[in-house]
């Protein structure tokens, strides 16, 4: 006797969809990593720079270890840059780096999609954490309104997701728009800025269609939408 769950495809394609949004990413990083900005000024002292002219002082930037780790904290206002990046004059870390000014500078301004992403990270954690294992529970003990709260649940991370996307997308536009305005790419570079931009954004697409795919295969799983076969 044997199972046939129909909704694993779901599963399959979402993480498909991972795996070719990190693919993408890594082949844009790799690429031009190795292509020098003209200017050649480290990434750390353009993102200062960059910060700096557009009225932001409360930003400190750091190193932090690892690769493509780099990261804006709004909580202690710090801009962390990985070690292929912080040192480096390339175009992939300069976009990187803007990128994150770009996060930085929406919290200096009050970006609405930014504070609510900021709000919703303590439900979202919660939820995260919680909502498999209820549901699971509410399946093996039967108990319909046990998956509906769990599903509710991760309904906050489907929707964390969703916030996700325009925050990034913002943030990559102002990285261009202050790199190009600043002077720090000519319009070859800024052609590779936006190539590694787009790709690191694929990667919050896979992972908002991954998480609608997940909320679909549990709504059709509470509604008894797999198909069982002897």
């Amino acid at each position: 006797m044997y199972y046939y769950d129909s909704t694993y495809l779901f599963v399959l394609v979402a993480v498909a969809l991972s795996l070719i949004a990190q693919g993408m990413v890594k082949s844009a990083y790799s690429k031009y990593s190795k292509v020098p900005t003209r200017a050649g000024q480290p990434a750390s002292r353009v993102v200062d720079d960059l910060l700096r002219q557009n009225g932001n002082n409360a930003v400190t930037v750091r190193p932090v270890p690892g690769t493509l780790t780099d990261h804006y904290d709004p909580r202690d206002e710090t801009l962390s840059l990985s070690d292929g990046v912080y040192n480096s004059s390339s175009v992939a870390a300069l976009g990187i780096a803007a990128h994150e000014a770009g996060h930085a500078m929406q919290k200096k301004e009050g970006y609405g999609p930014l504070a609510l992403r900021s709000v919703m990270v303590p439900v979202v954690q919660f939820g995260s954490h919680l909502s498999m294992p209820i549901i699971l529970l509410g399946f093996l003990m039967s108990i319909r309104p046990l998956i509906t709260i769990g599903i509710v649940m991760f309904g906050f991370v489907v929707a964390f997701s969703l916030i996700t996307l325009p925050v990034e997308f913002d943030a990559s536009r102002r990285a261009v728009e202050m790199l190009s305005s600043g002077g720090y790419i000519d319009r070859e570079e800024e052609a590779g800025v936006r190539a590694v931009l787009r790709a690191a954004a694929m990667t919050y697409v896979a992972g908002a269609l991954g998480a609608l795919l997940q909320m679909a295969r549990l709504i059709l799983l509470s509604r008894g939408g797999s198909r069982r076969r002897d």
